[in-house]
């Protein structure tokens, strides 16, 4: 048992528990001794209510406690002892803190129970709690997709039905068996196009055309062409299933597919028709440039990769970090590749001709390049580009451990929230599979008695 210290500056108050200033609470096999005046100061709470309750009123007593023992003048609780050595510092300073490894959301619980308002919960806890409920959010929203997957509504239209299942055969690949195929394949098109497409620029694998050009090799071309009629199919269908056709033609990963499709048709149609339009060196140069174009499509990994997904929100989250790096190399770039232009003009065979080419060298050495193509020749020079060296790989340094963060952070959080929800999808399956069979075993019950009260041998 544990007592809550009474303040030296209390007079106490009139009880009716036979003027008793003191009562003894047991929360959860936890036995704390309380003063009256004390748990007035929030006369709304429910100890509050219990102090001032008539100790005849056992109507009222047991409305607030689970048990009362008249004799020892003790009241029940059957609630966390924890939270609740938590919520008993508002009755002397004012504000809740949370302590570590007690739930935020069982913690609110806990003082709606005794009624204590959530205003109470200092700062550094309401955010706390947001953060957590914002979790909880997000799981709710997880398991109200994987149940909207599940749940096969018959009323709808059938062609709603067949385009919401081609959604899911497209979009979602934890769906079912089919969907990961197709997942599989699209990742296997991916890689075998990137592949092809570095290939084809080896010049002993390339052709020679009637005008003597090197192309690439036919095979090579028509592999290319299997994989942009597999992209274009995947591309239409999953518009096609689309539930909002404007929101799926402006996601970034939508416009990274469709810049990924589009360079082979407009090659295509320039190839064909462009020499009755344009000379035919403006042609080449425009496919040229439409074919580098493809490289976009190695940006299609990222829909299959959740590590991808998961770097790209660290940067994202990671924005300021980053912007101060930027920040740190342009002051440093500015500042060294100056203080190099000055202390080489000294030399007559200097590299350091004017202050934006030093921008060059100066980048290559604070991010520990250094190819060598231009470099100091003079002691001072020298000092500067060591000094340089070491300013940015301090500079480099210091934005890592927060990016690194982010991503860990956010990394563990998906796989919690994942985790949770499927916790949460078993819970409501064994719920259902409990409220099944309560159910058939009533009706096979009733059957039972309706089988005895018509049963001729029985009576």
């Amino acid at each position: 048992m544990w007592t809550v210290p009474k303040p030296r500056y209390a007079n106490g108050y009139n009880l009716c528990f036979e003027d008793v200033t003191e009562i003894i609470v047991n929360i959860g096999g936890v036995r704390v001794v309380l003063h009256s005046d004390v748990l007035n100061r929030h006369p709304e709470s429910r100890l509050a209510e219990l102090v001032n309750c008539s100790s005849r009123n056992n109507d009222a007593i047991s409305s607030l406690c689970d048990e009362y023992d008249p004799c020892k003048r003790e009241f029940y609780f059957d609630r966390d002892p924890d939270a609740f050595k938590c919520i008993i510092d508002v009755y002397y300073f004012d504000e809740i803190h949370i302590k570590r490894g007690i739930c935020p959301i069982c913690f609110i619980k806990e003082m709606e129970f005794w009624k204590i308002e959530q205003s109470y919960l200092d700062e550094c806890c309401k955010s706390y709690l947001s953060e957590k409920e914002e979790e909880l959010a997000e799981i709710a929203n997880k398991v109200k997709l994987i149940l909207d997957d599940l749940d096969g509504d018959q009323s709808v239209h059938r062609s709603e039905r067949c385009q919401k299942f081609l959604w899911k055969l497209m979009e979602k690949p934890e769906s079912s068996l089919p969907a990961r195929v197709i997942a599989i394949a699209s990742f296997l098109f991916i890689l075998v196009s990137s592949v092809v497409m570095c290939i084809g620029t080896i010049p002993e694998l390339q052709v020679e055309d009637a005008e003597g050009n090197l192309v690439e090799h036919p095979t090579l071309d028509a592999i290319e062409t299997a994989c942009i009629g597999w992209f274009t199919v995947e591309y239409l269908l999953r518009l096609a299933s689309s539930p909002n056709k404007i929101r799926f033609m402006l996601s970034f990963m939508n416009i990274i597919d469709f810049m990924a499709i589009i360079p082979f048709y407009v090659v295509l149609t320039l190839t064909s028709l462009g020499t009755a339009m344009m000379e035919l060196a403006n042609v080449q140069q425009a496919v040229q440039a439409l074919r580098i174009m493809r490289i976009a499509r190695i940006f299609k990994l990222a829909r299959h990769s959740s590590g991808l997904q998961t770097l790209t929100y660290a940067l994202k989250r990671s924005f300021k970090e980053l912007g101060l790096l930027l920040m740190y190399m342009g002051v440093g770039i500015f500042v060294f590749s100056a203080l190099g232009y000055t202390m080489e003009q000294s030399h007559p065979e200097t590299l350091f001709k004017s202050i934006p080419q030093s921008f060059w060298w100066a980048i290559i050495t604070m991010t520990t390049v250094g190819y060598g193509d231009i470099y100091p020749k003079t002691t001072l020079g020298k000092c500067n580009a060591a000094i340089s060296f070491l300013c940015g790989v301090i500079a480099i340094a210091l934005p890592i451990h927060p990016i690194i963060n982010n991503f860990v952070i956010f990394y563990n959080k998906q796989k919690v929230l994942e985790t949770a929800a499927k916790h949460e999808l078993e819970l409501m399956e064994l719920q259902s599979d409990e409220g099944a069979t309560i159910k058939t075993k009533s009706k096979s019950d009733a059957a039972g008695a309706y089988g005895e009260l018509h049963d001729p041998v029985s009576q």
